[in-house]
């Protein structure tokens, strides 16, 4: 069964990705770092899954996708549509378009979800055990969808970056007749807090970039005073 992972990905420039961190760290520059960082941790992350199409879809300000040399397989996309809902709908309707039978897709935002997270969505797909399998990110939010057919319902009159979004699109889903199944929770990079707790979670092997940075900025004070 041929698999495809979507990420989604924005380019790192100063003053576009992770505003409300900067504002945290007081910092445009270290908050694109740390991006930067998270994404190339979320690539590396991708590229060990086997027998999986990548698919790097873009929001993009110079109109051309980054090359990623590290994965010279992925095929790289430009994001389409309004709203976040109308963008991953987009998204996924061309992966699954493309011949992926099962897709699911992730962001930048969670640099060390544990790769066996996104191999059990696909396996919960793959067997029949639900229709949709969802992340339940920490934030209300989620950090994964994983899907067997395109289901446009769920990405409608969603109220994205709000802390309903989870159970809004569960109860989307359960109106719609598509069953549901859940992975463990994990925790996004957004903020200083966010930021706090992941140099607080033990000791793992993903995310080696992202946490030399941010052990980095814990260590300046004007910059991070309280991690």
């Amino acid at each position: 069964m041929t698999r495809g992972l979507i990420i989604f990905a924005r380019e790192p420039l100063v003053g576009t990705v992770k505003t409300r961190l900067a504002q945290d760290l007081g910092s445009h520059r270290s908050a694109t770092d740390l991006y930067a960082a998270m994404l190339a941790d979320v690539l590396a992350t991708a590229a060990t899954l086997d027998d999986t199409r990548l698919l790097i879809f873009w929001a993009l300000k110079n109109g051309s996708a980054p090359s990623v040399p590290a994965l010279p397989q992925a095929v790289m996309f430009e994001q389409q549509g309004g709203d976040l809902g109308e963008r991953m709908a987009n998204a996924f309707e061309k992966a699954l378009a493309s011949g992926c039978e099962t897709c699911c897709i992730i962001g930048s935002d969670a640099p060390d979800l544990p790769p066996e997270y996104i191999r059990r969505a696909f396996a919960i797909l793959e067997q029949g055990e639900a229709e949709a399998v969802f992340g339940p990110a920490e934030d209300g939010g989620y950090y994964l969808l994983g899907l067997r057919c395109f289901q446009k319902r769920l990405f409608e009159e969603i109220a994205w970056s709000s802390s309903e979004v989870l159970q809004t699109s569960l109860e989307r889903a359960r109106l719609c007749g598509i069953g549901t199944a859940l992975l463990p929770p994990w925790r996004d990079i957004d903020t200083r807090e966010d930021l706090k707790a992941f140099l607080e979670r033990p000791t793992r092997d993903t995310a080696p970039r992202t946490l030399a940075l941010a052990q980095r900025l814990k260590g300046s004070a004007t910059l991070c005073p309280t991690i």
